[in-house]
C-alpha cells in the first residue's frame, strides 16, 4: 500500500500594483477587452454606467451602437426589460433590482438569470437572453460588474 504525506505551507500571493490612475483598475483593465469581444458582453460601473459594450451585445440587447450607451446609466441607454406575462409589461423597480448586472453590483456575487429586452423603437420584437453577471473588484471593493449575454 502507498503512504501518502501532505504537508500545507503559505501560498505565495504577489503584491498588487497600486496605482490611482483609473487604466489599472481591474474595470479599466476589463474595459477594452469587453470593447473589442466578439461575445455579447456589458461591463458597467458601481454607479450602473456603461462603461464598455461589444457590438454583440449591443446588437442582441437592441441598444443600437456601442458608443451611443457609454457613459450612459444602463438604464437610460434604451434597454427595455420586459417581464414573462402573456402581457409583457416593463419590469418594477424592486425586479430591475435582481437582474444579473445589478444584483451582482449590490451582493459582490455571481448572478444569473434571463431577461426579456425591447427595442425602444415601436413594434420591435423582443428578444430572451440568459446573463451571467460577476463582481469585478477594485482594492476588495465592487467597481463594477461584467455580464456575458446568450441568446435562447
Amino acid at each position: 500500500m502507498a503512504h501518502v504525506e501532505l504537508s500545507l505551507s503559505e501560498v505565495f500571493v504577489p503584491a498588487a500594483r497600486a496605482s490611482t490612475e483609473p487604466e489599472f483598475d481591474n474595470v479599466g483593465r476589463w474595459s477594452s477587452t469587453v470593447s473589442e469581444a466578439d461575445e455579447p458582453c456589458l461591463l458597467i460601473d458601481a454607479e450602473t454606467r456603461v462603461v464598455a459594450i461589444s457590438a454583440a451585445g449591443c446588437e442582441l440587447l437592441c441598444l443600437g451602437e456601442p458608443r451611443t450607451v457609454i457613459g450612459l446609466p444602463l438604464l437610460d441607454g434604451g434597454l427595455r426589460l420586459l417581464d414573462f406575462t402573456a402581457n409583457r409589461g416593463e419590469l418594477t423597480e424592486q425586479e430591475i433590482d435582481k437582474i444579473p448586472p445589478l444584483l451582482a453590483l449590490s451582493s459582490g456575487r455571481l448572478a444569473r438569470g434571463l431577461l426579456r429586452v425591447q427595442a425602444a423603437t415601436e413594434g420591435a420584437p423582443d428578444s430572451t437572453v440568459d446573463a451571467i453577471s460577476t463582481p469585478v473588484l477594485t482594492d476588495g471593493v465592487v467597481a463594477g460588474s461584467l455580464t456575458f449575454f446568450s441568446g435562447v
